[in-house]
């Protein structure tokens, strides 16, 4: 089938979460036959931190620098794809979603909501940042990273139709086991945000106070200088995902925060989660409700309430049990987690099965 996804980006993993997921479907759907073409908008940020792809494995990327040239561009391609996906966070998403609904009349369309709670609050408040309270019911299928309450909202109050959870997930080629000599005892990456400081400080940084002697690692962008840093934790600005493997075979333990929108409406799984379990890294993680379904706490996974119970894991926890969770975990995300999963699942939504060889239409570029 063809496909369009209108993502964030899918060239820049800089403090954006959104990026390993695209590529993982992207990859996933070009490996199984299907034409995708990805349009992601040229914006300054991402331009400066821009990947090095390997392009062909992810379809065809098509950058554009305002909407007219997105409807000069790429109408004619909407009227002829099968599948047509809208994800949250797009710059203009409303404009850019009537433009999408009024032209892909034989597609199905999709709304991919990688921000469920983030949208549910802003909807709430009125903010059309990049969707809308008229626009989402017009969508054949709202795809959520979110189940739990969110979903309901969002099929109770907002009328979006065909709610479906459709998980981050992860690509076994970029994330997978890289044994490498233990580095640090306690890593976390994340993009700084207010919310999950507030936990980091008592789990990772006052234990790295705590135990001089051991080294921890935090990477991510946007962390204000005025953080004091311990002297035994290393600071990354930036991990590509091609490095993630090395990243996570350096840690004893991966930490897993998670935000507090996120916690409060339970059932959202974050990527990095997913990736450390791929990597086959033993994961610590903050409580939230519904992580047992993702992963068994105490057998594929460790859960932590407090500072306190993340440093008698580290002072405590067998280094045999630490090992076997890992492979425990990466066995899990693998059976149920992985892009090759999520698009076997919207080929049945779409009703278009894979085909036996690769189509060779492909997308005409403009």
């Amino acid at each position: 089938m063809k496909v369009i996804i209108c993502g964030l980006s899918i060239t820049s993993s800089w403090g954006n979460g959104h990026t390993v997921t695209f590529r993982a479907l992207a990859r996933a759907l070009t490996g199984r036959g299907h034409d995708l073409l990805f349009l992601e908008r040229d914006t300054p940020w991402y331009g400066s931190f821009r990947d090095d792809l390997h392009q062909k494995e992810l379809g065809s990327i098509k950058l554009y620098k305002n909407l007219a040239e997105l409807r000069r561009s790429y109408t004619d391609a909407l009227r002829t794809a099968d599948c047509v996906v809208l994800g949250s966070f797009v710059p203009e998403g409303v404009r850019v979603a009537r433009w999408l609904l009024a032209n892909a009349k034989q597609a199905v369309r999709i709304f991919y909501d990688l921000d469920a709670p983030v949208t549910l609050k802003k909807l709430k408040a009125g903010d059309d940042e990049y969707i809308s309270a008229r626009i989402l019911p017009r969508f054949d299928y709202y795809f959520s990273f979110a189940g739990g309450a969110a979903l309901d909202e969002m099929a109770q109050h907002y009328r979006v139709q065909n709610p479906t959870t459709f998980w981050c997930s992860v690509d076994p080629q970029v994330h997978f086991p890289c044994p490498s000599p233990l580095l640090w005892e306690l890593g976390y990456l994340g993009t700084y945000c207010a919310d999950r400081q507030r936990k980091l400080e008592p789990f990772l940084i006052q234990n790295a106070r705590k135990m001089p002697t051991r080294k921890f690692v935090v990477a991510g962008p946007l962390y204000p200088e005025t953080i004091r840093w311990p002297q035994n934790i290393a600071r990354a600005e930036h991990v590509a995902p091609k490095d993630h493997p090395v990243f996570y075979g350096r840690q004893r333990f991966a930490l897993n925060l998670t935000r507090d929108a996120m916690t409060a409406n339970g059932y959202s799984p974050s990527t990095r989660l997913f990736e450390a379990a791929a990597c086959g890294t033993a994961t610590i993680s903050d409580s939230w409700e519904g992580l047992s379904e993702f992963f068994e706490p105490g057998k594929e996974i460790l859960v932590a309430h407090t500072g306190r119970e993340v440093r008698e894991i580290l002072e405590d926890y067998p280094e045999s049990d630490r090992v076997a969770l890992g492979v425990r975990a990466r066995r899990r995300v693998l059976s149920s987690h992985t892009a090759d999963r999520r698009v076997q699942m919207l080929e049945r939504l779409v009703g278009k099965s894979a085909p036996t060889t690769q189509s060779q239409a492909g997308w005409s570029s403009p």
